[in-house]
């Protein structure tokens, strides 16, 4: 069993930045495809970003792409999230995610686990 834990969410105004964090119980993330998704009020759960298990692929959602980067530390068996130009409408919990695999993905499904989310609010 692999226990995410994100932090680093809060309360930030339009066009200011925060860095999301994801850390692991054990060194599964060395080997494993990470991936951010967050939902906001009254939506469905939706991609954010994933990084392969190496580091040397990632994908972004459209709505992300160009401000956000996401990143790993296999040596600390953690993912980042680094947010600039945040929006209200980045206002989410974001998620953090583990597959069982190496290879980026962008659906719920191919993540087997998951965090307890953190709460990203941008004020206008």
């Amino acid at each position: 069993q692999v226990q995410l834990v994100e932090s680093g969410g809060g309360l930030v105004q339009a066009g200011g930045s925060l860095r999301l964090s994801c850390a692991a119980s054990r060194p599964t993330l060395s080997t494993a495809a990470m991936g951010w998704f967050r939902q906001a009020p009254g939506k469905e759960r939706e991609f954010v970003a994933t990084i392969s298990g190496s580091g040397s692929s990632t994908v972004y959602s459209d709505s992300v792409k160009g401000r956000f980067t996401i990143s790993r530390d296999n040596a600390k068996n953690s993912a980042y999230l680094q947010m600039n130009s945040l929006k209200p409408e980045d206002t989410a919990v974001y998620y953090c995610a583990c597959a069982a695999g190496p290879a980026i993905r962008t659906r719920e499904a191919q993540y087997g686990y998951w965090g307890q989310g953190t709460q990203v609010t941008v004020s206008s």
